[in-house]
């Protein structure tokens, strides 16, 4: 397996390194080789090069390095955010330009709660909450469509445009239909949407849902409006399977999963192309405040580096790779339990004393 490692920004390159110390293990316990090459892409750099701090005027990654990239089996990336640079640059300059360059058009977030980890949802646990959600990555209002007209002045109009297409619209839908076919558990999709409010738009999801649906008989099919699935979220997270959804209301009700998993210390995603490159990630920023402290927790970069083995493994048909991520998932679980808090500070132990219990339990 080939690795391409941007540790990125803040605490991003220390839980990176924490994951790639339970790489070497997993690998040596399944039995696979594998080979990295670390991208110095980060904020740091970006200043360094001449880019001006409150807007974009160089490119944050170049055109050859995102060729190079595609080369790799997969990539695992720290974090993304740097204190002197205005938000959005980074961001758009490189996380955004790589799913849509990759066309990494899947963003897949599981929510499951660990043994040990405090979650504030009243007598909920494990059992409890165990979903996954499948975010469409590419399109919707992150596409980049709109303007503004007469800036700075009492007329200033602004337009951003919710922009999908039946074709990234079914392909989000289907993959959604084979992950909640693969789990096998209570074979329950829910598309997630607003069909009263955004008619066209979400009317084009759910027409989708329903026809690609009748290929899939054995899956319950269901829809939720967002506004309702938030409180459910909160209420009845046990009734979710397999959630499938657009771009913004995906990135909202990823975060609110993230809280009632146990914070962003444990919460891990991927932004999936399941013919290409994949690139896996902890949801949490940089935690700039923490750089170089050893207390910031790297339970969700760990768990990145799982997905990142299972998922790959999946799409390139290598078992050895799905039995490592499932490996370092079993780890993970058999850490938690140990650890005082997941927030950075409060563990009870060190940042390298958690990746050398994980790596100890592989």
């Amino acid at each position: 397996m080939r690795i391409a490692v941007i540790g990125g920004d803040g605490t991003g390159p220390e839980v990176v390194a924490e994951g790639l110390k339970v790489l070497k293990v997993v690998a040596e316990k399944v039995g696979f080789k594998y080979e990295l090459k670390k991208f110095s892409l980060s904020g740091d750099r970006y200043l360094a090069a001449g880019g001006d701090p409150n807007s974009q005027n160089i490119p944050v990654i170049h055109d050859e390095e995102i060729a190079e990239l595609r080369t790799f089996d997969a990539i695992y990336l720290g974090a993304i955010g740097h204190p002197k640079v205005a938000p959005g640059i980074l961001e758009k300059g490189l996380l955004l330009r790589l799913r849509f360059e990759l066309d990494q058009y899947i963003n897949l977030r599981p929510v499951k709660l660990y043994p040990g980890v405090w979650t504030p949802l009243k007598d909920k646990g494990p059992e409890e909450i165990d979903f996954i959600v499948v975010r469409e990555n590419t399109e919707g209002l992150y596409s980049g469509m709109g303007g503004v007209q007469f800036k700075g002045t009492p007329h200033e109009v602004a337009t951003q445009v919710l922009c999908d297409t039946r074709m990234g619209v079914e392909r989000a839908i289907r993959y959604a239909f084979e992950v909640c076919r693969k789990r096998n558990r209570k074979k329950r999709l829910t598309l997630v949407g607003k069909t009263n409010v955004l008619t066209f738009a979400h009317g084009l999801w759910y027409r989708t849902f329903l026809e690609i649906g009748e290929e899939y008989p054995e899956i319950e099919k269901d829809y939720n409006h967002v506004d309702a699935c938030c409180m459910w979220f909160v209420k009845n997270p046990e009734y979710y399977d397999t959630i499938v959804t657009d771009n913004m209301f995906g990135d909202i009700i990823t975060d609110l999963g993230a809280m009632i998993q146990g914070g962003m210390g444990v919460a891990a995603g991927g932004n999936i192309n399941p013919q290409s490159v994949s690139m896996f990630e902890p949801i949490g920023g940089s935690a700039p405040k923490y750089t170089g402290m050893n207390v910031i927790n790297p339970i969700a970069a760990i768990s990145a580096l799982g997905m990142l083995l299972r998922e790959t493994g999946n799409h390139r048909s290598n078992a050895k790779w799905v039995e490592a991520g499932d490996r370092v998932e079993l780890a993970v679980m058999a850490t938690t339990p140990k650890m005082k808090s997941q927030a950075a500070g409060k563990m009870g132990f060190s940042t390298t004393e958690i990746g050398d219990m994980v790596a100890a339990a592989v």
